[in-house]
């Protein structure tokens, strides 16, 4: 029993240390096989027939060590070239020599350095004013610029032959020769007949409406071809909402013909928006809640349609309603049709209905212009008349005109760069027996400024104006919330003029969550009452982006001129915009 448990313990010590043994080996091999990788790493030198300056020598050779020969062959190829273009124009390898088994050394022929190239291009198709601007001398045959933007000035040349149609065109410089301190060249073009577009293929969505093609984005048959300008244009249509780009356009060049293949997608552009808010009444210090409701139906029909719902409702018992319809684009040419009602109602002072029917035209894919008719039709709903509110039966017909410009930008949360609209209103206003000509005008634009990826400012003016020999409360503007000054209630406050600024700074964390500030400023004018205002709120604001749809959060205290602060006016608006 004894010999047979010594056995075990010496079979036992026995594999420990081989395993100690097999450990200790593989260190050893893993140190020496990593010490000679970094002794087997190449060293390379240059010299040449002068002194090589420190900043010349950094940039020739970045890295003086190579893990191999062949990268170190690479970069003595490449040095020649960088000498050239920085005006040594005989720079070549002399020798290459192995001093040891690490290190080599490259010695170089730099000879004279010329700092300026004479081109002559009077027999290419470019004008005197198409020249680059970093051109020293310019006549209308010759330009001069300097070594080091040969290959920069060759580039945008060649961008200039082929945004007129000729995507197969190159240039080179021939007939070089030296003078005293430049080299003259001729500038020869290789220029094939230019290209026009022959047709347009969709990939993915087959359905897409071709109108957005010809009138919004600008690509037709007939136009010149020019890749910049396509790919440009294929943004656009990543943009609209209910597509999306899922790769970048392509072109099939025939001996005769030129295809174009975009590829898009349908993208769900749905939308549902509510908001709920809270506020004091001022006069009962009561918990009120107001709410909001917008529901837009895009592209459902493939047509570019839209259909829109919106109904608000606060706690001092106003109601809105609006719903408008959009067909763009009616058989195939630029002009679209809209209609749409509007029915607001206070309480139990009055009631207005708005009727519109206008026609549009898109001028350019940004720009688009409307004229049309507006109705209004409005009703006394008090029984008895109150200090200081006129209110009246009244009836108004208007010709309507617009402008309206968009400028979109490729960022889900903020997808519009800028934006202008500009309308106005001609007509007429009746009441019992007296008719008057009156004259509205309304506009709103706004820009964001990009700081940089993670930083914005926002701006935006929204200003109105009726114009009349006389005024009623029911006609007046309505303003006030979170769509026009934040920090007041919605549609609380009217006016025969106003205009609103409102203004954010910006901060996003990330592609799905962003902060603002919140800083608005106001002022209108009551002709009813012979008042005038100003008004301000200041608070800050949320933006996260979930699966649900795009959550917000807004706290702003809206306060009037004169005004001393109280918490009581803070207003606070969520917000959910879901689409699907």
């Amino acid at each position: 029993m004894k010999t047979l448990c010594e056995t075990l313990v010496l079979q036992i010590k026995d594999h420990t240390l081989k395993r100690f043994l097999l450990l200790f080996l593989y260190l050893n091999i893993y140190t020496h096989a990593s010490l000679w990788a970094q002794e087997a790493r190449l060293t390379l030198q240059v010299s040449a027939e002068q002194p090589i300056p420190a900043s010349l020598q950094d940039s020739l050779l970045p890295s003086s060590t190579f893990l191999n020969y062949r990268s170190l062959q690479r970069q003595v190829d490449t040095i020649p070239t960088l000498l050239q273009r920085m005006g040594f124009v005989d720079a070549r390898l002399q020798v290459l020599q192995k001093k040891n088994d690490s290190l080599y050394m490259a010695q170089y022929h730099f000879g004279k350095k010329y700092a300026f190239i004479e081109i002559d291009y009077k027999n290419t198709p470019f004008r005197k004013k198409q020249i680059p601007s970093w051109s020293n001398q310019t006549s209308d045959s010759t330009f001069t610029i300097p070594m080091y933007r040969v290959s920069e000035t060759l580039n945008t040349l060649t961008s200039l032959l082929t945004q007129q149609g000729d995507p197969f065109a190159s240039l080179q410089l021939s007939s070089l020769q030296k003078r005293e301190n430049r080299i003259t060249a001729t500038l020869t073009t290789s220029v094939q007949s230019s290209r026009t577009i022959d047709s347009i293929a969709i990939k993915g969505y087959e359905k897409f409406p071709r109108s957005y093609l010809t009138h919004y984005a600008g690509v037709r048959t007939g136009r010149i071809f020019n890749r910049k300008t396509l790919i440009r244009k294929n943004d656009l249509l990543d943009a609209l909402g209910f597509a999306r780009s899922i790769k970048p356009p392509e072109a099939l060049f025939r001996s005769d013909s030129t295809t174009v293949y975009l590829y898009l997608e349908k993208e769900n552009n749905n939308l549902f928006d509510g908001i709920l808010g809270f506020a004091t009444d001022e006069e009962t210090n009561k918990l009120i809640f107001n709410g909001y409701l917008n529901l837009e139906l895009n592209n459902n029909l493939n047509f570019g349609e839209q259909l829109l719902i919106n109904y608000k409702a606060d706690g001092n018992e106003q109601q809105n309603f609006r719903a408008r319809t959009t067909l763009p684009y009616l058989l195939g040419s630029p002009f679209g049709v809209a209609g749409e009602l509007k029915i607001f109602k206070r309480d139990s002072t009055f009631s207005t209905t708005e009727q519109l029917a206008q026609v549009s035209y898109q001028v350019t894919p940004t720009t688009s212009t409307y004229i049309g008719y507006k109705g209004y039709v409005s009703s006394n709903l008090q029984e008895e008349a109150l200090v200081d509110i006129t209110v009246e039966d009244y009836k108004g017909r208007y010709a309507i005109g617009g402008l309206a410009y968009t400028q979109r930008q490729p960022n889900p949360l903020f997808p519009q760069k800028s934006a202008i609209n500009l309308e106005g209103e001609w007509g007429t206003r009746e009441r019992d027996t007296l008719t008057e000509n009156q004259f509205r005008i309304r506009s709103i634009a706004h820009y964001i400024i990009n700081l940089n990826r993670e930083n914005s400012f926002f701006i935006q003016n929204t200003t109105a104006l009726l114009d009349s020999d006389s005024f009623l409360t029911n006609e007046l503007f309505r303003f006030g919330g979170i769509t026009s000054i934040r920090g007041f209630n919605e549609n609380s406050i009217d006016a025969s003029f106003y205009s609103v600024l409102n203004t954010e700074y910006r901060y996003q964390f990330n592609p799905g969550l962003y902060a603002h500030t919140i800083i608005d400023l106001a002022y209108f004018e009551n002709d009813v009452i012979d008042l005038k205002q100003q008004l301000y709120s200041f608070g800050f604001g949320i933006g996260l982006s979930t699966q649900a749809g795009v959550f917000k959060l807004n706290i702003a205290n809206g306060n009037l001129e004169g005004e001393n602060f109280k918490f009581s006016n803070t207003k606070i608006h969520l917000s959910l915009s879901s689409r699907f």
